[in-house]
């Protein structure tokens, strides 16, 4: 089997309601990019890679599919299947850019579970459940505001809620914090994400104030040395998120005892195939882990299904998609969608989801043989 053709396409995903509000950025829409790879077999596989704006980490949209610009007439008689010998086929033709590469990685594991009829997340040695739990992340709002959220989706099912804080005053986090803390269902576990928003000091006095409410403290610092200068400083487990970028700076904040758990992002670490090892890392390590990307369509979405299917129940902490801020959906007959806060792991053969290209248009970019 051989890559005949590569297209990508340029995608708009307005966010439905109130914008997403972070420490460092609000956004009212995303730009995604989608890839389809055809075999000279004519079996398909696709991928997607949607950054969350251009100020979240060093990645955005457009350097996206300029980089599947640069990559994509290197892989044309590739063997699809052989995912190992493609991503190392990227790595010789263009040096970093994991984010765009991972949406080609999603699509040669899509083509391969498409050839041998399985499920992803099959390939990648079955799943432990079927359905699998998500979370709701709370934008930075008002301590009024996000109990009025937090009780909401306790109320949908939801059994993990993300706050966001950072990127105002400390004692606007503190409120809001036990706001929401005052509305939490028992069973409802709590995550405090400041998305690099905060300084290593409000860090600490932040996690002081709260020290009798139980919540996981998300990258709260811009750097990975500062989040480690916060080792034994704080009154609450910390999980690193935007610093883990690759697969080496995973094994280094192992080595360094830096985190009591990780944040995952599937398309920051290079696709499904790095997330692959991390997994394994982690269940090495004892520590658990979410399956997530930045942002993303139905794709993405069902790419860290997969993903998170198959960790072991001890050490997955779920999966967040962007779902619930996005009113449509690529595969009408198989979208992924929340249900009691959980998500159905797709049926279908490779990613089970299967975007129509005719409702896409005209491919931006189209390289063939």
């Amino acid at each position: 089997m051989k890559i005949q053709q590569i297209d990508v396409w340029q995608k708009d995903l307005p966010i439905a309601g109130p914008a997403y509000k972070m420490a460092l950025q609000t956004l009212t829409a995303l730009d995604t990019t989608l890839v389809r790879i055809t075999t000279d077999s004519g079996l398909q596989g696709w991928g997607e890679v949607c950054p969350l704006g251009p100020a979240y980490q060093p990645q955005h949209a457009a350097g996206a599919r300029a980089a599947i610009g640069e990559i994509a007439p290197h892989l044309l008689g590739e063997n699809p299947l052989l995912a190992e010998q493609v991503n190392q086929r990227m790595h010789q033709a263009l040096c970093g850019s994991l984010y765009a590469k991972s949406a080609i990685d999603m699509a040669c594991w899509d083509l391969a579970g498409k050839a041998y009829n399985a499920r992803v997340c099959d390939l990648l040695g079955g799943a432990a459940r079927e359905v699998i739990p998500s979370y709701y992340a709370i934008g930075l709002s008002s301590p009024e505001q996000a109990a009025e959220v937090a009780v909401k989706k306790q109320a949908e099912g939801f059994r993990r809620l993300q706050l966001k804080v950072g990127g105002r005053t400390l004692e606007e986090d503190i409120a809001c914090v036990r706001k929401v803390a005052e509305n939490l269902q028992p069973g409802t576990a709590l995550a405090v994400d400041a998305n690099r928003g905060l300084n290593v000091n409000d860090a600490i006095q932040l996690s002081a104030a709260c020290q009798d409410i139980r919540f996981i403290f998300e990258q709260p610092c811009q750097t990975y040395e500062q989040c480690l200068h916060l080792r034994g400083k704080l009154h609450h487990p910390l999980w690193l998120d935007e610093v883990i970028e690759d697969i080496n700076s995973l094994l280094r904040a192992v080595r360094d005892n830096a985190a009591e758990g990780f944040g995952m992002k599937q398309s920051r670490i290079g696709g499904i195939s790095q997330m692959r090892t991390a997994r394994e890392i982690c269940a090495v390590a004892g520590l658990p882990m979410t399956c997530d990307d930045s942002w993303g369509g139905d794709l993405v979405a069902a790419s860290c299904v997969h993903l998170g299917a198959t960790v072991s129940a001890s050490l997955f902490a779920g999966t967040w998609i962007a779902a619930p801020y996005i009113d449509e959906h690529y595969d009408q007959q198989h979208p992924v969608t929340l249900t009691q806060g959980a998500l159905q792991l797709p049926q279908g053969a490779g990613l089970g989801v299967t975007p129509d290209s005719v409702r896409l248009g005209a491919p931006a970019m189209t390289f063939c043989l």
